[in-house]
C-alpha cells in the first residue's frame, strides 16, 4: 500500500514539475519548490479530510441533527484522517517529534479552524446571509484551508 501511495505522490510531483518548469517555464528555488509540494500535498489531504467531514455532516443533517453538532462530529472524525496522512506524507514524522504531542497540537490547530472558525462562518453564511446549510461549509474552505496549513506547518508539525 505504501508503494501505491508513494507512486501517487510522485505522480502529483511530476505533474507539478511539468506545469511549473516546462509549461510555465518558471525558475523556482528548491526551498520554494519543497514548500509548494508540501502545500499541494496538504491540499490533497485536506480534500479527503473535508470530504469525510462533509459526508458525515450531510448524513447527520439528513437525519435531522442541527448543523452545529453535525459539523463538530464530522470534524472530530475527519481529524484522525488528517493527522495520519499529514504526519506520514506531508510533514513527515521526523526524529525527535513525539507523536502524541503532534496529535494533540493537530487537534488544537484544527479546533481553531475546524470547529471555532468553521462554526462562526457557518453561523454567518446560514443565519445572517441565508445561504444553504449544504453549500455554506464549502464556502468556508476558501478561508479555512490556508490558515490551517500555516498553523500546522509552523506549529503542530514543527519539532
Amino acid at each position: 500500500m505504501d508503494r501505491v501511495i508513494g507512486a501517487f505522490w510522485k505522480f502529483i510531483e511530476n505533474v507539478m514539475h511539468f506545469v511549473i518548469y516546462k509549461l510555465l517555464r518558471l525558475n523556482v528555488k528548491e526551498d520554494v519548490w519543497n514548500g509548494l509540494i508540501q502545500f499541494v500535498k496538504f491540499g490533497i489531504v485536506g480534500l479527503t479530510n473535508n470530504a469525510i467531514s462533509y459526508i458525515i455532516y450531510l448524513i447527520l443533517i439528513w437525519l435531522g441533527m442541527h448543523y452545529t453538532p453535525a459539523n463538530i462530529i464530522g470534524f472530530t472524525v475527519s481529524v484522525f484522517n488528517s493527522y495520519y496522512w499529514n504526519n506520514k506524507y506531508v510533514f513527515r514524522n521526523k526524529v525527535g517529534r513525539v507523536w502524541w504531542k503532534t496529535f494533540i497540537k493537530t487537534y488544537i490547530s484544527y479546533a481553531g479552524t475546524g470547529i471555532i472558525m468553521s462554526n462562526v462562518l457557518l453561523l454567518f453564511w446560514i443565519d445572517v446571509l441565508g445561504f444553504s446549510a449544504v453549500i455554506a461549509p464549502l464556502i468556508s474552505l476558501v478561508i479555512i484551508i490556508p490558515i490551517n496549513f500555516i498553523v500546522n506547518k509552523l506549529w503542530a508539525y514543527r519539532n
